[in-house]
């Protein structure tokens, strides 16, 4: 195992441990909302946008865990059928465009997050729009990383480390 596998690593442990922070804290929220709202008739004005923000962290922080974890939706019926050399080459292919997809999402959500890093939200004035957005770029780095992991040392998808949450 390389010194970039084991960086990674640790990575992908920060990844998912902050996408379940993100995931706790939101569906403890809601309900916190609902409670207000509709028990005490009081609604509260930060538990949706506080929800909003964990559902942001959750998924662009928590897909690059299940791209290297290779627990993402995909359809193989027909990749499974062809030759392995075939497969290999769609795997490249499939990391090319992967790495495109992502240098697209950073630059978009880069320009979105520095556009709107002063207006703050109305419902909750400490965080900005900026800040809110922020994850998607953050995640489309860790996401690159991972794909830049896998062209370099192969599927990681098998080590201990990455089925530690028992996905496959």
């Amino acid at each position: 195992m390389t010194a970039y596998s084991r960086l990674m690593d640790g990575l992908y442990l920060l990844c998912m441990a902050i996408a379940a922070v993100a995931l706790l804290i939101m569906v403890t929220v809601i309900p916190i909302g609902i409670f207000s709202r509709y028990v005490l008739n009081d609604a509260l004005s930060w538990p949706e946008p506080v929800a909003i923000i964990c559902m942001i962290i959750f998924t662009f922080i928590g897909a690059p865990v299940g791209f290297r974890a290779g627990t993402h939706i995909c359809v193989s019926m027909m990749t499974d059928r062809l030759s392995p050399a075939n497969q290999r080459w769609l795997l490249k292919l499939s990391d090319a465009l992967m790495i495109i997809t992502c240098l697209v999402i950073f630059r978009a959500s880069y320009n979105l997050c520095e556009a709107m890093w002063v207006q703050t939200l109305a419902s909750l004035p400490v965080v900005t729009y900026g800040e809110m957005y922020l994850p998607i770029p953050v995640g489309a780095i860790f996401t690159l990383l991972f794909v830049i992991e896998r062209l370099v040392n192969g599927d990681q998808s098998q080590r201990a480390i990455v089925t530690l949450g028992g996905t496959h």
